[in-house]
C-alpha cells in the first residue's frame, strides 16, 4: 500500500507540474526574455554550441516547451525531437513550429528505444523532475554509446555577494514581477522554490557519473545563475 501511495503522489505530482506549464504556454518565451533580461539567447547559444549540432544527427530536446530551443538544431541539419510533458506547451509549439515532430511525454519513461539518440539536451526542465537519478538514467539509455548529453539548468552563483543579491530576487522580486506580467503567477512562485533547492554544480555533476556518464563537464554561465553540464555515454 505504502509503495502504491508513493507512485500515486509522483503521477499527482507530474499532472500538477504539466497542468502549471498548461496554463502559461502563450506567454512562456516572453516570459523567459523579461525575467532573464534578455539573458537566456546567450544562454541558448552556449547549449547550442556544447551540443554541436551537425547535419544528420537525431537530437532529443527534452523540455522542450514550443520548440524555442529546438528550432537551432533543426536549422543546423539534424533531426531533432522535442519532448515536454505539457500538453498545452506541445499543442503550442506545433503551432509555431509546425515543421518540428513534438513528443508529449514523460521525461522518466521516454518512448523511445535504447541507442536511439547522438545528443540529448534538458533546458531548465531537469530539476522539474521528481526523480533526477530515474531521469538522468533514462536520459543514458536513449543515447548512443559515445552521445552526448547537455544539460542547461538553473544553479548556484559562484561569488557568495551575488549569490545573496540572487537568492533575494527569486524569494522577493520573482513573485512580484511574475504577479503583474504572468497570467498564472503560481508557477514562477514554484520556479523560485525549484530553483532554491536545486543541487550545486559539483553535485549534480556527481548525479550524472552516478548515472553511468563520463567525461563529466560543466560551464558557467552567468556568473553561475545557469550551468551548463556535459557528459558522454
Amino acid at each position: 500500500m505504502q509503495k502504491f501511495d508513493a507512485r500515486a503522489t509522483l503521477a499527482k505530482r507530474r499532472a500538477d507540474i504539466a497542468a502549471m506549464f498548461d496554463g502559461v504556454a502563450g506567454r512562456y518565451d516572453v516570459m523567459n526574455d523579461l525575467l532573464s533580461l534578455g539573458q537566456v539567447y546567450r544562454w541558448r547559444a552556449e547549449t547550442v554550441r556544447a551540443v554541436d549540432p551537425r547535419r544528420g544527427q537525431k537530437i532529443l530536446d527534452l523540455a522542450a516547451g514550443t520548440g524555442t530551443s529546438s528550432r537551432p538544431f533543426a536549422d543546423a541539419g539534424a533531426l531533432v525531437v522535442p519532448v515536454d510533458l505539457s500538453i498545452g506547451m506541445v499543442t503550442e509549439g506545433k503551432v509555431r513550429q509546425p515543421d518540428l515532430g513534438f513528443v508529449n511525454a514523460d521525461g522518466l519513461q521516454l518512448p523511445f528505444a535504447d541507442d536511439t539518440f547522438d545528443a540529448v539536451t534538458i533546458s531548465y526542465g531537469l530539476r522539474n523532475v521528481e526523480d533526477t537519478l530515474a531521469a538522468l538514467t533514462e536520459m543514458h539509455r536513449v543515447t548512443a554509446p559515445g552521445g552526448v548529453v547537455v544539460i542547461a539548468e538553473f544553479s548556484t552563483p559562484t561569488w557568495a555577494p551575488f549569490r545573496e543579491v540572487y537568492r533575494r530576487y527569486l524569494v522577493r522580486m520573482l513573485p512580484v514581477v511574475s504577479g503583474i506580467l504572468s497570467s498564472n503567477p503560481r508557477a514562477y512562485d514554484y520556479l523560485a522554490e525549484s530553483i532554491l533547492a536545486w543541487p550545486d554544480q559539483p553535485t549534480l555533476a556527481g548525479l550524472l557519473r552516478e548515472t553511468g556518464w563520463r567525461d563529466v563537464e560543466w560551464k558557467n554561465l552567468s556568473g553561475g545563475i545557469v550551468a551548463l553540464h556535459r557528459a558522454v555515454a
